[in-house]
């Protein structure tokens, strides 16, 4: 399981499974929120439960094999259009999943360029400046079986339509 090595047991692996418990979890928003810290707490809301919004998505990152954050490019910004966040929009086909991108923002609604020395990469020191999210109209479609781990972020309100 995992790193998109399959075992004789299972057709998926843990970060498949996290990814299916996330789109259940946002498909079945309640009002009541609790606590909690990790991928498979619910309801949604319950990774930040003192928010005064309602939430409808729980924000997280998928990481490779080396460890790395997946990323992927969105439209409408003006510099490196790069992002390291994601919400799950649709999980198909037993483990691939179509993610909505979402552009990571600063305390002061402004757009976080996350891209590093060259554009060749995340800019670690960059990660950290991101407050909150937006949503792009900009989807990828992954197969879930070939990262290693998942990490939630937070439950937010994205306006979605």
């Amino acid at each position: 399981m995992g790193c998109g090595k399959r075992t004789g047991h299972s057709t998926s692996g843990c970060v498949c499974d996290v990814v299916r418990a996330i789109l259940d979890i946002q498909d079945n928003v309640q009002d009541d929120c609790g606590c909690g810290s990790n991928c498979f707490m619910e309801p949604l809301g319950a990774i930040r439960p003192n928010m005064k919004d309602r939430v409808n998505t729980r924000v997280f990152v998928l990481k490779n094999a080396d460890g790395s954050p997946f990323h992927a490019f969105f439209k409408g910004c003006s510099d490196a259009c790069v992002s390291i966040y994601f919400r799950v929009e649709e999980v198909f086909d037993n483990c691939c999943a179509t993610l909505r991108v979402l552009k990571p923002m600063d305390c002061e609604d402004h757009p976080v360029d996350l891209s590093g020395h060259g554009k060749c990469c995340i800019d670690f020191d960059k990660v950290c400046k991101v407050e909150e999210f937006e949503a792009t109209n900009d989807c990828v479609t992954v197969d879930l079986s070939c990262f290693c781990a998942i990490q939630c972020i937070e439950d937010v309100n994205l306006d979605l339509c």
